[in-house]
Formats: C-alpha cells, structure tokens, sequence
C-alpha cells in the first residue's frame, strides 16, 4: 500500500480531502496532533503569531516528531495531512515576510541585509531543519499529491497569513519536490474530482463511492475541535 502525502499551503482543504480520501479509498490516514493541540503544552498562552522564532522552532520540532512517530506505526501505508516540509517552509518564509505574516500583508518582504541577528540566526536554524526533514521526506514517501491554491485564505484567527506568504510558500513546496524527487502531481477541483483523480493516478482502492466518503468526511471534521490554541489552556496543576 502507498505512503501518500497530501501537501499544500495554509486554507488549500488538505484536512477534509484527506478524511474524504481516507474513507474513499480504505488507506489510513496519520493522527499526529495539529499545531492549535501542540501550543497549550508547548508555549502556554500565546497565539501562534506571537511567538518568537525560538518557540517557532519548538513548534516545528514537535510537530515533525508526532509525525515521524505516526508515519512509523503505519508500515502498511497511509495518507498523511501534509508533511514535515510545510513546518520547515512556514518557517523559513518567514523570514521574508516576519514572524507574523498577517501583520505585514501591506509591506515588501524585508530585505535580507536588513534581518536582525536574531532573524538571520533563525535563519540558519530553519535551514538545518530543512536539510533533516527534506531527508526524512524523501524516505518517508512514495508520493505526493499537491493541492492547488483555489481556495480564499481562512480568516480562523489561528494562522497568520498574506497571500504573498501563501504563494511563495506553495512555490517552495513544489520546488522542493522536485529537488529530492519525490513523485508528485498537482491537483485541484472539487473534492469530488480531487478524490477521482487521486484514486486513478496511484490506482487506489476504492471501497465506497465518492459521495458516501464526502458525507462521512463532513462528519468527521464537524467533530473537530477548531478552538485556538489560547482557548484551551491546560486546567493549574493542584
């Protein structure tokens, strides 16, 4: 069975054609906890665009660890949301645009001459990630399936944004396929055709029809908790 990874940016729909692909198909998809459920634990308090690049970099590591860990309980394969390029990428980028992109929407990326020590330091950090997690990628996959930007950014107060962000982002994400070649194929359309075309390109199983696994997809994600991260803030230890 194939080790899927279905890439894209921020508000692509990765999370719901995953769930509908999951159930379209039989594969298992990965449960490694999204960064909204990594930040009550790991920096208390704070929205994701507050943090600083070294509590950034905390957040990168956890979050490829948990997927490391739930790709390796899954020899038989699995369709993952998203893959460990996205953290290293929403990092680096941000080193363009800064740590809160939402905050820059109406400036030009910052020129590099102009970084602070402590942007040209993440900088190098965010690097290093790049070189581990791109090996990881690369050994990891079989392939991947890369979501088109059609949708309108999210405004969900959780990630910060700008469509400058979002598209270099998207271009560092398919340029980086490339460069540790990894087979990929960009898809776009409705869920419906997204679950076809997917099916018939890595000539999955399917084991209901798309409608029925669009339908049960849709309760799935009603049952997730959307709540921000400053919103669940963990109970004071007795």
């Amino acid at each position: 069975m194939i080790r899927l990874a279905v890439s894209g940016t921020y508000s692509s729909g990765k999370t719901f054609t995953v769930m509908a692909l999951s159930h379209y198909t039989g594969v298992p998809r990965t449960l490694a906890k999204t960064i909204r459920e990594i930040m009550p634990d790991a920096v208390p308090g704070k929205a994701l665009w507050e943090v600083t690049p070294a509590e950034f970099l905390q957040l990168a590591m956890r979050r490829h660890v948990g997927r490391a860990v739930h790709e390796a309980t899954m020899p038989d394969g699995f369709i993952s949301d998203g893959s460990s390029l996205q953290e290293w990428i929403y990092g680096a980028v941000r080193v363009r645009y800064g740590m809160n992109p939402s905050a820059t929407a109406h400036l030009a990326p910052v020129p590099r001459a102009e970084l602070s020590a402590e942007m040209l330091f993440f900088e190098q950090v965010v690097a290093q990630y790049g070189h581990a997690f791109k090996q990881h990628v690369a050994q990891s996959f079989d392939a991947v399936v890369h979501l088109r930007n059609e949708l309108g950014i999210l405004g969900d107060g959780h990630r910060p944004m700008n469509q400058d962000f979002r598209d270099e982002c998207d271009t560092m994400l398919l340029d980086t396929l490339t460069e540790i070649g990894v087979p990929h194929h960009v898809v776009g359309g409705p869920v419906r055709e997204r679950l076809t075309r997917i099916a018939e390109l890595f000539d999955l199983p399917r084991v209901r029809s798309a409608d029925e696994a669009i339908e049960l997809a849709s309760a799935e994600y009603a049952r997730l908790d959307l709540r921000l991260e400053t919103e669940r803030a963990k109970p004071a230890l007795a």
